[in-house]
């Protein structure tokens, strides 16, 4: 016979709220996370992840902070400040990541992928250092066997990049990157191949032609020499001395970081000839392809996956482009565009001029263009493979614990 009333169940205790995993992005610049890395970053952040953003900041620190990412001023540049400037950077970001504790650090590029990785060996050392991805957007001339640049440093830079990375993950945006890393002895199975930053289709939506003559061709890059802008002038001078109503559009930024760099002086000159003009940087490169109806990019060394040429593509513009690593993916040859042999003005002129004077071939590749960008080049597939990858290699790091 029960005589008490019972004990009223113990409450349950309210959940512990789960800590989110903390990603840091480790890139040179605020302007490039914003163009090529945000929808990564956005994307990480809706499924979990606590976003933090270390970067040298210019002009886009509010910009990153407003998507209620953690940002990290670094005092770096990309242009190299010799052994002093490069060993304080490296105790710079060992000390953030000491701080920060971060369970995935996301290295964009060479110089990022070198520093990040020697500095997470002295921040961080075994099992509970963080997981790590490094991203190789493009070989550049220092790893590639084809320069002179690459043949003399190449080998020892391979074996660098290959210490740096350790036993993280590697993203490239080409097959051909993934194979020169492996040769230089990163695991294959370490290798994800992941193609470009995407583009943003539905933003960059295919535009109408614009209006002719002069027809209009339109090279969006920084304003270096390797990204062949003196060579599309000399293309351009051509068609020009056989009579065709051409103009050149360059649309870009000085790059003063980069040697490579033609400076203000130089682009002046080139503006100063008939039918080029320099607009230097655009905010919204989709006027440039209201008024442009062919994209060229003579790049005469291998890039990840170009995103202007993607911008481009999915704006229903057709490409002449070099035969290079990257190029060649996002340029399907004689569907989307032309490849031509880096180097070889005289065969970029030819290209030029059949596309120039055929405006039903350009008509065609353009919206071959467009539906490659929509089926192959999304940014929204980009972040979801990239955030796949994450849980991965978390997951991995978890086991390994």
């Amino acid at each position: 016979m029960l005589l008490t009333a019972p004990d009223p169940p113990l409450a349950a205790a309210p959940p512990r709220p789960e800590r989110r995993p903390r990603l840091l992005f480790l890139v040179t610049e605020d302007w490039y996370f914003c163009s090529h890395r945000l929808p990564v970053a956005r994307m990480a952040r809706d499924a979990g992840f606590e976003v933090a953003v270390a970067t040298r900041v210019r002009d886009h620190g509010a910009a990153i902070r407003a998507e209620g990412f953690r940002l990290h001023p670094l005092g770096w540049r990309r242009r190299g400040d010799g052994v002093r400037g490069a060993a304080r950077a490296v105790a710079e970001i060992a000390a953030l990541y000491r701080r920060e504790r971060p369970a995935l650090l996301h290295h964009v590029a060479l110089k990022p992928v070198l520093f990040g990785g020697l500095a997470a060996r002295l921040a961080c050392r075994g099992a509970a250092g963080p997981a790590q991805i490094a991203a190789v957007t493009g070989l550049g001339a220092g790893l590639m066997p084809q320069t002179a640049l690459g043949r003399i440093v190449g080998p020892a830079l391979g074996r660098a990049v290959a210490w740096a990375i350790g036993s993280g993950r590697v993203i490239v945006q080409n097959a051909e990157d993934g194979a020169a890393l492996a040769r230089l002895g990163v695991a294959p199975a370490r290798i994800a191949l992941i193609r470009g930053s995407g583009v943003d289709t539905a933003h960059f939506a295919a535009l109408p032609e614009p209006p002719e003559p002069p027809v209009r061709i339109a090279l969006v890059a920084r304003m270096l020499r390797s990204k062949g802008v003196p060579d599309a002038a000399a293309a351009v001078r051509r068609l020009r001395a056989q009579g065709l109503a051409v103009e050149l559009l360059l649309a870009g930024p000085i790059d003063p970081d980069n040697r490579d760099s033609l400076d203000r002086r130089e682009l002046e000159a080139l503006a100063a000839e008939p039918g080029i003009a320099w607009l230097a940087p655009v905010a919204d490169v989709r006027q440039v392809w209201a008024h442009a109806a062919v994209a060229v990019l003579p790049s005469t060394y291998g890039e990840g996956v170009p995103k202007a040429l993607l911008e481009a593509a999915a704006c229903a513009r057709p490409i002449v482009a070099t035969d290079m690593p990257g190029c060649r993916d996002a340029v399907r040859d004689g569907e989307t565009g032309l490849l031509v042999p880096p180097g070889d003005v005289a065969a970029l002129a030819e290209a030029l001029i059949a596309l120039v004077r055929d405006p039903a071939r350009r008509h065609a590749m353009g919206r071959a263009g467009r539906a490659l960008a929509e089926r192959e080049f999304g940014d929204a597939a980009v972040a979801e493979a990239t955030v796949a990858l994450y849980r991965q290699v978390l997951a991995e790091r978890e086991a390994a614990r």
